[in-house]
């Protein structure tokens, strides 16, 4: 009872404060039409306070309290004096002294552990760079505002960049003394070069002071929980050590970076040319163009090139990209390059398997079912599904029997393929299933149907594959001892041999992404209209036609939205490295590598580094995902 009686307390107190704070606001700004200089008053008390807490609670300054009240009455007095005069020249005046009053403030109580040691460059360009702001504020304003003010503050937040942010904090109190104060005047200088208000200007800020007051909570908690950490997190990026002892480093973090092989390692790029994987690539490439365009000329229905898509030409298609990408990711290695093979896998499988599910599950029996079967995975958790997995990869040795449903079955087709009874019957079964397929591709020819031929030709490759391996080399998790001829078991180390780990740790995700894509896609192949089916299906064009043509341009917007939505899930991919591997036997990932950099070698700089690094990747997805929404707005 003691717990909920003080949650129940805090709940209180917070709707209560709440409910203070916007009242007292909404009645300050209520006081700038008749009342200015109180209001003027009020405010910088409010603002100095503020400051000098948010100092206070990172431990900036010494003194605290006595600072705090300091700064408040300060800022009391400055506000009411900039509120009650109107001459320009007085109100500049006043700006400025207050601003030199707050410094000089500043100054005398920062911790000796902030002072800054100023750096020339640093500061010119800081200045520079602030000035030039504040003049672009001025012109995409339409020069219709005051230039001086956004130049003087666009030269405060340069000179706090330049000489403060930027420096090593190992200067000396007269340095902190300067740093201090010239911000303080550049910051008064630009309150106090406002003009006074008209009262009708004054009317307008008491209006238009409300949409800001109800947008206010929200920006607040939205800076105080992301716009804030992300500014600290792309300072603490150009600084190296840990909290208690960062210097300013530039971009070293960055070089590193980019420079470590354990992040990015291209020495192998030349293994991609000879690579089987890449001339398996090639071949199913060459053989879906070429059957593409057989199909489009003898149909007569190619996509105005003469080239036909279909279920087997992009089956082929598609298995020649991923066997390429395979061959690229084998070759090239590290942490980025991982990142990158997981948003190929996953968007190519999951995008692929969830519309293939969606597709065979519309308007079937047991639809709902089937559906809900493939959707299940995704109410575990990411680290849920990552235990559940590696028991299923688990890999005994080979003297015992083997727990993991992967390797048991692997060995026991090991064992049969060195049966020659179970080889031949296995080899029968494969070869009645492509004397099958060959049936109806010959049916298939005969009926006119070049898509039902190019399909059971593609799926018999595999099957020939397959027979050749039983009948010849063996298949399965066996090894032959070449001194005594014993046959033992063979499990795959699925977690543990690089680079193929990566994508087995990847088959988790996959099998749980499946279940949200398949769900999404169902919902927008049902929301294609009837009417453009029948018309489809009128004018004499196959189901296979219909889909290509009609259904998937109806949904290729969501199509964008389910791969976008998981190439930003992917790039913050952390969980499942973690549980099954923690980053080892060449499986590390950049939020895994963030987290070990930052917080188990307190590393903050070069974790905050990779962290900007992932916040870069994702900036481009979620641009085109806001125009996109835009343009459907429009539309």
């Amino acid at each position: 009872m003691d717990r909920v009686a003080i949650t129940a307390v805090g709940i209180v107190a917070a709707v209560g404060l709440s409910a203070f704070v916007f009242i007292g606001v909404n009645r300050l700004f209520d006081l700038t039409e008749e009342r200015y200089p109180a209001f003027t008053s009020i405010l910088g008390g409010i603002l100095s306070t503020i400051a000098f807490a948010l100092l206070w609670g990172n431990r900036m300054i010494a003194s605290p309290v006595i600072a705090t009240v300091a700064a408040g009455v300060i800022g009391t007095a400055t506000g009411f004096g900039y509120g009650m005069v109107r001459d320009p020249r007085m109100r500049l005046a006043v700006g400025v002294g207050g601003g030199f009053a707050l410094g000089v403030l500043l100054a005398a109580t920062a911790q000796s552990a902030i002072w800054p040691s100023i750096e020339p460059l640093a500061t010119v360009v800081g200045l520079v760079a602030g000035g030039g702001v504040g003049v672009g504020l001025w012109l995409l304003g339409g020069r219709t505002k005051e230039l001086v003010p956004r130049v003087l503050f666009g030269l405060a937040g340069g000179w706090l960049l330049g000489a403060w942010l930027a420096a090593d904090l190992d200067g000396s109190q007269a340095e902190v003394i300067v740093v201090s104060v010239v911000l303080g005047v550049l910051l008064g200088g630009g309150v106090g070069s406002v003009p006074y208000p008209t009262k009708l200007r004054r009317v307008e800020v008491a209006i238009g002071s409300r949409k800001y007051i109800f947008l206010a909570p929200a920006i607040f908690f939205v800076s105080a929980a992301l716009v804030i950490p992300l500014g600290r997190t792309i300072w603490l990026g150009f600084q190296t050590g840990n909290p208690n002892q960062l210097r300013w480093t530039g971009l070293s973090n960055y070089t590193e970076i980019l420079s470590d092989p354990n992040i990015i390692n291209a020495s192998g790029w030349t293994d991609i040319f000879g690579s089987r994987l890449t001339w398996i690539a090639a071949v199913l490439l060459v053989i879906g163009i070429a059957l593409g365009r057989w199909l489009g000329r003898s149909s007569g229905s190619g996509l105005g090139t003469g080239f036909s898509l279909s279920s087997g030409t992009l089956t082929l298609l598609a298995g020649g990209v991923v066997f390429f990408g395979f061959s690229f990711f084998v070759a090239i290695r590290g942490t980025i390059p991982n990142n990158l093979w997981w948003i190929f896998s996953v968007i190519v499988f999951a995008v692929s398997l969830g519309l293939a599910v969606a597709v065979l599950a519309d308007r079937s029996k047991g639809e709902n079912i089937a559906k809900s079967l493939i959707f299940l995975p995704m109410a575990i958790s990411f680290v849920g599904a990552s235990v559940i997995w590696r028991l299923i990869y688990v890999a005994r040795p080979p003297q015992n029997p083997q727990t993991g449903v992967f390797n048991a079955i692997w060995v026991q087709i090991g064992v049969l393929s060195n049966s020659t009874t179970a080889s031949a019957v296995i080899s029968v079964v494969l070869g009645l299933i492509i004397f099958g397929l060959l049936y109806l591709a010959w049916r298939g020819w005969q009926a006119g149907s070049n898509s039902i031929v190019a399909g059971s030709l593609a799926v018999t490759v595999p099957l020939f594959w397959l027979i050749f391996r039983i009948l010849g080399p063996g298949l399965g998790g066996y090894q032959v001892v070449e001194a005594t001829g014993e046959i033992i078991p063979r499990p795959v180390l699925f977690i543990q041999e690089a680079p193929w780990n990566n994508f087995w740790m990847m088959v988790v995700f996959i099998w749980i992404q499946t279940g949200f894509a398949m769900v999404i896609f169902s919902a927008a192949i049902k929301a294609v209209p009837e009417d453009l089916l029948e018309a489809a299906r009128i004018d004499g064009a196959t189901e296979s036609q219909t889909f290509w043509r009609v259904t998937i341009p109806q949904i290729l917007p969501t199509i964008g939205v389910v791969v976008t939505t998981l190439v930003v899930t992917v790039l913050k991919v952390f969980d499942i490295p973690k549980v099954m591997t923690n980053g080892n036997f060449d499986t590390q990932v950049l939020a895994n590598e963030m987290w070990e950099r930052a917080f188990t070698q307190f590393n903050f700089g070069l974790g905050s580094a990779i962290a900007v690094i992932l916040f870069i990747a994702v900036l481009p997805v979620m641009y085109m995902n806001i125009r996109r929404m835009q343009r459907q707005r429009v539309g």
